[in-house]
């Protein structure tokens, strides 16, 4: 079953990417891309016999831009948000991501924000990027604060990468905690089982009093806590 279900998710996601690639090219305004990605997670999701549960939806407004901070535990939980964030959202992508034919190049000219782990001046200008999204169209960025996916579905340390970018935009950040995702297909596995991921929106929590190193710090150990509180 698992081989069925990877064989009709790589021909969808083929299909999605081309579209995605095509209305990148020609609109720049990325409405269509957008509501392609809705079509896109849906269609994931049910092809792969995956429910959500979403609560905290009275937490959030679709007019308003946010950085959505999220724990990290399974390949699925990009598409989950991507179904679950009603706003016009961006990712944060490692630079390795661009390199897979078809679906990375969407990534790379599509509406989102490349990194390079291993080169710090590239880490800047993803943030001066992330902030160009946020200001001029008014596009949510996601970031998953762990850095990278946990193996064994706890809640890892979070890294000050998205803490700092959201002292500097100074945009609310919504902390959103996955449960469930890492039972779906654990990292270091292709197994799918089918089941339901639960998301969870929590308060926005205001960063435009962040000043200082510390006050990142205090806020990033503050987003964490509650991330963990929600996480089931």
């Amino acid at each position: 079953m698992t081989i069925i279900k990877i064989f009709f998710l790589a021909i969808y996601t083929i299909i999605c990417s081309v579209f995605a690639i095509l209305f990148s090219v020609f609109d720049r305004t990325f409405f269509l891309y957008f509501k392609l990605t809705k079509v896109f997670s849906a269609g994931i999701l049910w092809i792969s016999g995956i429910k959500l549960k979403i609560s905290g939806m009275e937490n959030i407004s679709s007019k308003q831009a946010y950085v959505f901070v999220s724990n990290h535990s399974s390949q699925y939980d990009i598409v989950t948000l991507q179904k679950a964030i009603p706003n016009k959202m961006s990712i944060v992508f490692k630079k390795e991501l661009a390199k897979i034919p078809v679906f990375g190049w969407q990534l790379y000219i599509g509406p989102y924000v490349m990194i390079d782990r291993k080169n710090p001046e590239s880490a800047l200008q993803s943030i001066d990027e992330a902030k160009r999204l946020m200001s001029l169209r008014d596009i949510s960025i996601v970031v998953f604060a762990e850095g990278t996916r946990s193996l064994t579905g706890e809640i890892q340390q979070f890294k000050r990468g998205a803490f700092r970018l959201a002292s500097q935009v100074g945009f609310p950040i919504i902390p959103v905690t996955i449960s469930g995702s890492n039972q779906i297909m654990p990292k270091g596995t292709f197994k799918i089982k089918s089941g339901t991921i639960h998301v969870h929106f929590d308060k926005p929590v205001l960063t435009d009093e962040i000043k200082s190193r510390q006050d990142e710090i205090d806020l990033m150990s503050r987003v964490r806590d509650i991330v963990v509180r929600n996480h089931m």
